[in-house]
């Protein structure tokens, strides 16, 4: 599927002005492809399909610019993730590719960054974890008010964490260091950014981000955990749906059971919930 599609290079700048020349689809022309490639697997149509998509795997990508993980690694998975999604695609369902898409493009931005930081960044130890997760979490609420983390916050997670200032401070430092941002400014120019580049023919309605979704998603979750045991459901909420997952040692305490057994009613429970999207066109 992917033969023709632009080639990721070390050059952001090069990329992006590759895949500017895309064409957005409207409404009809999407329908039109998604249908064809569907209903006679035209691979054609599916190349279509996805280079007119290729600059909002940009947008999202660029979201998780301060991860300390390469922007055309992330743009890379987000590809992928935006294949995997035309390949599901059912435009008879009523919206658009794109806000089906966000769930996909999203999923292997994200999994790639937490094997990223598992593997490179935050180990294994459990307490290195906890700090990332935490420092994400107050991070995101500080900026959304438009103030920045100082001393003051540095030393309440600290303590809240039970570490040295040190280390919170460390693992900011290093979750805040990034490659080139899509954000800075071109060389030569003072004014414009590498995200201007993509110029200004991106369709807003494309970038519903994931309005019309979330809400079915959400539900969809809600009405897969109901259906789960108690005992699947807790291990889920405290595995899963928080960013500070308790360790397979306490479940296995709390339950009484092996490690290995509470990672085994995990995966089972995961598949069950998978089962509930795939209905629903909505995989995970």
């Amino acid at each position: 599927m992917n033969s023709s599609l632009p080639a990721l290079s070390n050059s952001l700048q090069s990329y992006l002005a590759q895949i500017r020349n895309y064409p957005v689809l409207s409404r009809e022309e999407e329908y039109e492809l998604a249908m064809r490639h569907r209903e006679t697997g035209d691979l054609e149509a599916a190349r279509k399909l996805i280079v007119s998509n290729l600059k909002f795997v940009v947008r999202i990508a660029n979201e998780y610019k301060n991860y300390n993980v390469n922007t055309m690694d992330l743009i890379q998975e987000g590809n992928i993730g935006l294949m995997k999604a035309v390949r599901g695609f059912d435009p008879t369902k009523g919206y658009r590719l794109i806000s089906y898409a966000v769930w996909w493009i999203r999923a292997y931005i994200q999994n790639h960054i937490m094997k990223t930081w598992s593997l490179v960044k935050v180990g294994t130890n459990q307490s290195q974890r906890k700090l990332f997760y935490k420092l994400r979490s107050t991070k995101n609420k500080i900026e959304a008010t438009g103030a920045e983390m100082g001393e003051d916050i540095y030393s309440e997670i600290a303590r809240e964490l039970d570490v040295p200032d040190s280390q919170v401070i460390e693992m900011d430092r290093i979750m805040s260091g990034k490659d080139l941002s899509l954000d800075a400014n071109i060389e030569g120019s003072t004014e414009r950014t590498y995200v201007d580049i993509l110029g200004d023919t991106f369709d807003q309605e494309q970038f519903l981000e994931d309005s019309q979704i979330r809400p079915l998603v959400a539900k969809k979750i809600k009405e897969a955990l109901e259906n789960l045991k108690d005992r699947e459901r807790y291990i889920i909420e405290k595995r899963v749906l928080t960013d500070s997952p308790e360790t397979l040692e306490k479940l296995s305490r709390k339950f009484g059971i092996s490690r290995e057994r509470v990672r085994q009613i995990e995966k089972n429970a995961l598949n069950k919930i998978r089962q509930e999207f795939q209905k629903e066109q909505f995989h995970v």
